[in-house]
C-alpha cells in the first residue's frame, strides 16, 4: 500500500453572541496519496524491453562469431594461390602549369558583323558591340568610384553583362544605372555579387 501523507489545518474562530463570547477551533484534515514516478505497467514494459535487447544483442554476437568461424574453414579449405608480380610500368610525371594571375583588363569580346548583301547598304540599327564595349569601359574609367570597384563588363548584341564584387547594393545599382546609360545596350545581366 501506497503511504499517504497528511496534512492537518487549524483555525480558531471567536464567537461572539450577546450573553457570551467563546473561542472555536476547527481542524480539517487532508490526505493526499504518494504519487510514484513509475507506475507498474510501465516498469513491467522497461524490463521486458531490456531483457529483449540483451538477448538480441547476444544472438547478434553468437552470429558474428559463428561467421568468423564459417570464414576461417573456407579459407583453409581452398587450395594455395600463386601471385605472381609484375613490375609496374613507370609513366611520365603529369605537369599542370597554372596560369599567371591577371594584372591586364578584361579582354574585350569583338563580335564582328556579318558582310554586307552586295549591291545594298548595311541596316545595323545600332553601333556595334566593340563600340559599345569601348564606350562603356570608358564609362566606368571615367569615374574614379567606379574604376575602383574592379567591375568587368562584357557586351554581345548589345546585352552587357556585369561582374564582379562590390560592398553593398547601392554600389551594385549604381554599377548597373552607368551601364545601361551607355548608347547602345540594350539590356543588362547585372551578376555583380556582395561582399559581407
Amino acid at each position: 500500500m501506497a503511504y499517504q501523507e497528511r496534512e492537518a489545518q487549524h483555525s480558531r474562530v471567536v464567537v461572539e453572541t450577546p450573553r457570551a463570547r467563546r473561542e472555536e477551533v476547527h481542524t480539517e484534515s487532508v490526505h493526499h496519496p504518494e504519487r510514484s514516478g513509475v507506475s507498474g505497467a510501465a516498469l513491467a514494459a522497461i524490463v521486458i524491453g531490456v531483457i529483449a535487447l540483451a538477448a538480441i544483442l547476444i544472438l547478434f554476437v553468437m552470429n558474428q562469431q559463428q561467421s568468423a568461424v564459417n570464414d576461417n574453414l573456407a579459407a583453409a579449405q581452398q587450395p594455395p594461390q600463386t601471385i605472381i608480380q609484375q613490375p609496374a610500368q613507370q609513366q611520365p610525371p603529369v605537369i599542370v602549369q597554372q596560369p599567371a594571375p591577371a594584372t591586364q583588363p578584361a579582354p574585350v569580346i569583338i563580335n564582328s558583323q556579318p558582310a554586307p548583301a552586295s549591291g545594298g547598304t548595311s541596316t545595323s540599327t545600332g553601333p556595334d558591340d566593340s563600340t559599345v564595349q569601348a564606350a562603356v569601359d570608358k564609362k566606368l574609367t571615367d569615374d574614379p568610384h567606379l574604376a575602383a570597384l574592379g567591375i568587368t563588363v562584357t557586351v554581345m548584341n548589345g546585352k552587357a553583362t556585369l561582374m564582379g564584387v562590390v560592398k553593398s547594393q547601392a554600389e551594385k545599382n549604381e554599377v548597373e544605372r552607368a551601364v545601361r546609360s551607355v548608347k547602345g545596350v540594350k539590356s543588362t545581366d547585372n551578376q555583380i555579387s556582395i561582399s559581407g
